[in-house]
C-alpha cells in the first residue's frame, strides 16, 4: 500500500524527506522495490546515492542496515561468525553465533545498504548470491536463515572510470536493476545547498555551487568536486563571510584540499583551486578583488 502511494505522489515522500529533484530516479527506485529487485545506484561520490537509499527505507518503515564496501569486510564478517569462547563453553549454540549485518537483515526483512559495492572483496560479493537468488543463507552448524519478506539489498558504485574502482562479477551484476545518478542540474544544486547548509545569503550559497561545478570541467582535474563540498563551502562562508577572492580561495582550499584529484603536469592543487575561484567568481556583483 505505501509503495504504490509513494509511485502515485512522490512529492509526499519529497516533502517529508527535503528531497530536490530526483523524480526519475525516486520512480525508478521504488518500481524496483515495489517488483522486489535488488537495486543497484550508480553515479559519482557525493550526488546523494545513500541519501535517497536512506529515505526510501525509512518511508516504507524498513529496517537499514549499512555496510561499507572495502577490504576489510570479509564474508566471516558479512554473514556471521562463531564466538570461540561461547563455542568451547556450550557448543554450537545459536546464542555462540554473532550475527553479521548480512544475515540481521535477512532474518529482520530489512535493507541491506552495501556502499561501494564493487571495493567489497571478490569472497563477500560471492556470499551474497545465494541469498539474491534464493532468500537462503546456509550456516555451518546452524543450517539455514531464510530471509523474511522485505529484505532487499540496495547497493552503491562508483563509475568504472573513477580511479581506483574494481568491478563487479558479471553474476552479481546479473541479479541488480541498474538506476544510474548523475550531478544535478545547477538550481536544484542551490535549491539542496541553500537547504542542508542553512545559508540564505543567495550569493553565497550561488558561489559555492559555482566553484564545486566549476571542478567538474576543468582539465587539470580528475574528478571534481560534488553538491556536498558546496553545501560545506557555503556552510563556512556563512561564519566567515568572504568579501575577497583570497577569502574564497580560503575556504575552497579547506573544503577542495582533501576531495579533489588534479592531474599530473597542471601544477600544484592550491593553484588549481585559486585558478577554479576565480573562473568562479568570474568579477560578478558582490566580488571585490
Amino acid at each position: 500500500m505505501i509503495l504504490r502511494e509513494a509511485l502515485r505522489d512522490l512529492g509526499k515522500m519529497k516533502r517529508r524527506f527535503s528531497i530536490v529533484g530526483r523524480d526519475s530516479e525516486l520512480r525508478k527506485i521504488m518500481a524496483a522495490v515495489a517488483a522486489g529487485r535488488h537495486v543497484l545506484l550508480e553515479g559519482p561520490v557525493g550526488v546523494g546515492k545513500t541519501f535517497l537509499a536512506s529515505c526510501v527505507a525509512s518511508y516504507l518503515g524498513r529496517g537499514f542496515i549499512r555496510v561499507d564496501g572495502d577490504d576489510r569486510m570479509t564474508e566471516s564478517k558479512l554473514i556471521g561468525y562463531w564466538d570461540p569462547p561461547t563455542v568451547l563453553a556450550k557448543g554450537y549454540v545459536e546464542e555462540a553465533f554473532v550475527e553479521g549485518p548480512l544475515t540481521r537483515a535477512a532474518r529482520t526483512g530489512s535493507i541491506l545498504f552495501i556502499n561501494e559495492l564493487n571495493r567489497l572483496p571478490e569472497s563477500a560479493q560471492n556470499a551474497l548470491l545465494p541469498v539474491m537468488d534464493e532468500g537462503i543463507i546456509l550456516i555451518p552448524h546452524l543450517g539455514e536463515v531464510r530471509a523474511r519478506k522485505g529484505f532487499l539489498i540496495i547497493a552503491t558504485q562508483n563509475p568504472e572510470e573513477s580511479v581506483g574502482v574494481g568491478r563487479i562479477s558479471e553474476a552479481l551484476r546479473d541479479r541488480f536493476v541498474l538506476v544510474r545518478l548523475d550531478y544535478q542540474p545547477e538550481e536544484e544544486e542551490i535549491e539542496i545547498t541553500r537547504i542542508r547548509s542553512g545559508v540564505d545569503d543567495d550569493f553565497i550559497v550561488r558561489t559555492a555551487v559555482g566553484i564545486a561545478r566549476a571542478t567538474r570541467d576543468d582539465p587539470a582535474i580528475r574528478r571534481g568536486a560534488s553538491v556536498r563540498s558546496a553545501i560545506d563551502m557555503a556552510a563556512l562562508a556563512g561564519v566567515m563571510r568572504p568579501e575577497t577572492e583570497e577569502d574564497w580561495v580560503e575556504i575552497a582550499s579547506m573544503v577542495l584540499g582533501p576531495r579533489i584529484e588534479v592531474r599530473d603536469g597542471f601544477g600544484s592543487i592550491s593553484d588549481v583551486i585559486r585558478r577554479v575561484v576565480r573562473r568562479a567568481l568570474g568579477g560578478g556583483p558582490g566580488f571585490t578583488s
